[in-house]
């Protein structure tokens, strides 16, 4: 498995592919799917501290938002980032 990986490393066109980037449409699906984790993280703490759910899923809807396009937007500025790619 590891000589697989190392050898599908060194072709050229799977290189060439990888270096295009994502498209933003995929920033925008990693950026739900890992906010719906998160935001269930969220109101289950945030109800273990406060007690009531209505507080609960109220500091968890506004973390989603906020959080999801903080996300967009940090995957967008790396996508256009050469090092390491």
């Amino acid at each position: 498995m590891i000589a697989q990986m190392l050898l599908k490393n060194k072709e050229k066109s799977t290189y060439q592919e990888d270096a295009v980037g994502e498209k933003p449409i995929r920033s925008v699906a990693k950026a739900l799917s890992w906010r719906l984790i998160g935001t269930l993280d969220t109101l289950i703490v945030s109800y273990f501290l406060t007690g009531k759910l209505s507080v609960a899923a109220s500091i968890a809807s506004v973390d989603f938002i906020t959080k999801m396009v903080l996300y967009f937007f940090h995957e967008r500025i790396w996508n256009s980032v050469k090092w390491g790619k």
